[in-house]
């Protein structure tokens, strides 16, 4: 008995040998990987894997200076040839409506022609670029290498102020909304606006969530103050996405970012955070006044008698944009620690808010830029199940559970 005993202890002891040397080698490998190998495997894996990023502007950038973003463009964040070098495969692209027409009206409209852009696109380079609908379009059409371009709403001001819009919208190919922008709109009180005049969801923006869960629209939390935050989770039916936040831990008091108690609420609920790239979102010591730097560029352009919405008017504010990048990819990892130190890996995306934004950190530039994200997570440590979980994995699996209780609250099954 004795002799069994030592040698079920030896074999104890061997295993525990082997499990040590196992995750010591795993970690030695990430630390021993050189940041040149680390960028060879991560470009690979940015081919393989299907990329997601939860909020791109290029719908509002182009309204305000045309370009054709199938070829290089001469400014912005986001075109066809530097998508493809960053393995982008499902860009949302942000049907922005500020928030000055919730108060004039015409939210309706702006949405309407910005979607009028997107879907030309689609259909001007159908072998380059494909509406998406649906997580099954985005896997046929990732299959067949052309860009799936998704659309969220930013802004619920579109809806106006009737619920038929909302599925109007779904048939126009709308799969997100976050429900509001800068200020407190007729849905519920926005985290900028220093009014509440809800304390959180409105009558009518609870209406608004319960007929998203219907139809099969991913309600997006960014943008919403706590309270409302709150209300959306007591109400929704189907988890909820943050399309482009990032972690309040980081960024003390600052509401539009994500509070570790809120983060842990959301996960539980199923629901995942993009974080945003923004300079801003990442540190404290990186935020700075939005309303100076547009008084700076509005001022060079008056006195170099540069029109607004001219060519020469963009290259300055690219321009601008490149002198006060701020911040490190390391940056954007850190947050991505953070939501998996608390709630795991199976919560976080990515919301690079690119063509949104001002400052930009160093390396993650524009769309080109992601494989120097994926390979800082893998210097540390991160495997390959858990990169392409961030890189698109946790959104599509969000955005799969959203349409499969969309179809259990219409009463029909799915496929």
């Amino acid at each position: 008995m004795q002799r069994k005993l030592i040698g079920l202890f030896a074999i104890s002891l061997v295993i525990l040998f082997m499990l040590v040397n196992c995750t010591k080698s795993g970690e030695e490998k990430a630390e021993a990987m050189t940041t040149e190998e680390a960028l060879t495997e991560a470009r690979k894996l940015a081919r393989e894997f299907i990329l997601t990023d939860g909020h791109i502007d290029v719908p509002y950038r182009l309204r305000e200076f045309m370009e054709d973003i199938s070829v290089a463009t001469k400014v912005g964040d986001f075109d066809y040839p530097r998508a493809k070098e960053g393995g982008l495969n499902v860009p949302f692209m942000s049907i922005y409506i500020p928030a000055k027409y919730q108060e004039k009206g015409g939210g309706k409209a702006v949405a309407d022609s910005l979607i009028d852009l997107v879907v030309g696109f689609t259909q001007k380079y159908p072998a380059k670029f494909a509406l998406a609908t649906s997580v099954a379009d985005v896997l046929e059409q990732f299959k067949r290498g052309v860009i799936s371009l998704a659309m969220g709403m930013e802004n619920g001001a579109g809806i106006e102020d009737d619920l038929k819009n909302l599925e109007y919208f779904y048939q126009r190919g709308i799969r997100y909304i976050t429900l509001t922008h800068s200020k407190n709109n007729l849905i519920c009180d926005s985290s900028y606006d220093k009014e509440r005049r809800w304390n959180g969801l409105s009558p009518f923006g609870e209406k608004v969530v319960q007929e998203m869960n219907r139809l099969g629209i991913m309600v997006d939390i960014s943008h919403v103050s706590d309270s409302t935050f709150y209300d959306v989770l007591r109400i929704s039916k189907a988890p909820v996405i943050a399309s482009h936040s990032s972690c309040r831990y980081f960024t003390p008091e600052w509401e539009r970012n994500m509070s570790d108690e809120m983060i842990k609420a959301l996960a539980e609920k199923g629901g995942v955070i993009n974080i945003n790239f923004g300079s801003a979102f990442l540190r404290k010591e990186y935020q700075g006044s939005w309303a100076k730097a547009m008084q700076e560029i509005e001022e060079h352009l008056n006195a170099n008698n540069i029109p607004k919405g001219s060519e020469e008017a963009a290259l300055y504010y690219q321009q601008y944009r490149m002198e006060h990048r701020k911040g490190t990819v390391a940056d954007v990892a850190d947050h991505i620690d953070h939501v998996v130190q608390l709630v795991g890996v199976d919560h976080v995306g990515l919301g690079s808010d690119f063509d949104g934004v001002l400052a930009l950190p160093k390396g993650l530039e524009d769309v080109s830029k992601y494989p120097n994200l994926i390979a800082e997570l893998l210097k540390r440590g991160y495997s390959e199940a858990d990169i392409e979980k961030i890189c698109g994995g946790n959104m599509l699996r969000v955005w799969a559970e959203v349409e499969r209780v969309a179809k259990e609250l219409q009463g029909k099954e799915m496929p």
